[in-house]
């Protein structure tokens, strides 16, 4: 399927027959998101049609691969194993796609029990690829460096930002994983209700004190208008994968201390030397903001034992004002089932926020990679870099980014006018977990006005943010100190933070902590590699 405006018939697609009758063989739309400080994530890219069908080709020429694949699960159920999708992908790439779908609220366990038994899937999601973990096991010689063999893969080359390849590489200067594309200024941010915001006459909030505001309105003044006091301002939890992200207190309240120290992740640019973000005065100020919030219940006071998919359920239902995710996942995501409860609700009242005190996080152009072990023999390797090398072609992502024409889109003059409630119900959305494509080609046509609407809203708020996102600047920088040090020290800060947010411990048990830490000989070295790393990348 040609993800251009010219309609071609495309020989690996099911008949439409076939299609309509097996369109409900399927699981519901869910969500889940998952933040794994030690290992898991998936890749993306886009090509010409006339490349790939030369590979599509020599696929043909072979026996299937049969492949099996780890990933996480965005949906529940998710896609089936006979999914309409899933069939086409496989029809399109010569394969057979043995996938499990693992909840993301389990994914950190099962992966770790799957390393630990040897028994590595062929094509597994990995989030970080900077984890003392992963570079453990790339040590050990675990997984394929891919490096000598991207040139051979023009869709790999060519679909995927060489920023993304470039920051995926480790120490030695190789790939060990296939990076998931993703768009640099659709990362992670407030999402508010803009109807709740409307009914209760308020103004998107610009900064922190007038976020606050919002929050209490969205808990004393009844803006879901059932009578009852019984929503909360934001969708928010602190669990254990959250440790070493987000300052340790997961993307919401991790998104507000950021917004308050103004840097993305945990090394701040000081002059020429890195400073560990976790000593900025501005961290204490954002821990007492959010202790005051739970305090005053704007947050979910079971804040430290609700699961991601938990989050964003109480969004969905109607309970949350506010939400930390991307902005093109509305419709995808969230409305549909909020439109069960809200018959009214519109997808423009799904609003992203542009910036909190002037910041806004910029992305990576890469979310995770995905690994092959070394137990995969060298021919089959290369076979798989050539399933995703079509996979990220536009005639192939297409099939889950459009569906099928008279079942997910209609066409008009020449374009796919896409009905996203019937992607969503084949479930298409969970095969961007494993390849997932940013070609321009494959951007979708709403099918509705408020659709296209929030399609523009969408667009002028990533322009805007475009122009003040700030980057992650210690991406692919390596300490060995830090990667000793890292998981306790994580674990010891989130551990602290979370119980100074629910009123278990003072302020002033941070200022102890911090003071400590200042003068702490492993952070000390940790800063000067940090930094010794980062001047050597920017070649000073």
């Amino acid at each position: 399927m040609s993800g251009g405006n010219k309609r071609e018939k495309d020989s690996f697609l099911p008949s439409k027959q076939e299609t309509l009758k097996k369109r409900y063989r399927k699981g519901k739309a869910g969500a889940a998101l998952l933040v794994f400080p030690v290992l898991l994530t998936a890749c993306g890219g886009g090509q010409q049609a006339q490349q790939t069908g030369k590979s599509v080709q020599t696929a043909v020429d072979q026996t299937p691969l049969n492949i099996s694949i780890m990933t996480i699960t965005p949906s529940a159920p998710p896609a089936a194993d006979d999914n309409v999708i899933k069939r086409a992908i496989e029809k399109a790439t010569n394969s057979k796609l043995n996938i499990q779908w693992v909840s993301n609220n389990i994914y950190k366990d099962k992966l770790n029990l799957t390393l630990a038994s040897g028994q590595i899937p062929d094509l597994t999601f990995i989030s970080d690829p900077f984890s003392s973990s992963f570079r453990s096991l790339v040590t050990q010689g675990v997984f394929w460096d891919i490096s000598p063999y991207i040139k051979d893969y023009p869709n790999l080359q060519k679909g995927i930002p060489s920023i993304a390849w470039e920051l995926t590489k480790l120490d030695d200067g190789k790939n060990y994983g296939i990076p998931r594309a993703r768009d640099e200024n659709d990362e992670s941010f407030f999402i508010v209700r803009k109807d709740w915001l409307d009914k209760l006459g308020l103004k998107p909030p610009t900064t922190t004190d007038e976020l606050y505001q919002v929050m209490k309105a969205f808990v004393e003044k009844d803006p879901d208008g059932n009578g009852k006091n019984d929503t909360v301002a934001l969708a928010a939890s602190i669990t254990p994968d959250d440790a070493s992200n987000w300052g340790g207190i997961g993307p919401v309240l991790g998104t507000i201390e950021s917004a308050f120290t103004g840097v993305n992740g945990k090394w701040k640019l000081d002059g020429d030397k890195l400073v560990y973000t976790a000593l900025l005065p501005e961290v204490r100020n954002a821990l007492e903001y959010n202790a005051r919030a739970y305090k005053e219940k704007l947050l979910p006071e079971d804040l430290l034992s609700l699961k991601t998919t938990q989050i964003r359920d109480l969004f969905k239902g109607n309970k949350a004002g506010i939400v930390v995710d991307k902005t093109g996942t509305g419709n995808r995501v969230y409305t549909t089932d909020l439109r069960k409860l809200v018959p009214d609700f519109k997808d423009t009242q799904f609003f992203p926020l542009t910036s909190l005190n002037g910041y806004t996080p910029k992305g990576t152009g890469f979310n995770g990679i995905l690994a092959i072990p070394k137990s995969v023999p060298e021919a089959k390797m290369k076979r798989i870099l050539q399933l995703v090398d079509q996979w990220t072609s536009p005639e192939v992502s297409g099939i889950q980014r459009f569906g099928f024409e008279g079942v997910h889109y209609k066409l008009e003059n020449g374009l796919k006018i896409v009905n996203p409630d019937k992607l969503n119900a084949d479930n298409a959305s969970d095969f961007n977990q494993i390849v997932n494509s940013i070609d321009p080609s494959l951007d979708q046509i709403p099918a509705t006005e408020d659709l296209k609407a929030a399609d523009e809203q969408k667009k002028k708020v990533q322009a805007e943010r475009s122009k003040i996102s700030k980057a992650d600047i210690s991406v692919g920088l390596n300490s060995p100190t830090a990667q000793k040090i890292s998981p306790q020290l994580d674990k010891k800060i989130q551990d602290l933070k979370s119980k100074i947010i629910i009123g278990r411990e003072p302020i002033t048990a941070w200022d102890d902590f911090v003071a400590k830490l200042k003068t702490d000989p492993d952070l000390i070295k940790m800063t000067e590699e940090m930094t010794q790393a980062y001047h050597k990348r920017e070649g000073k």
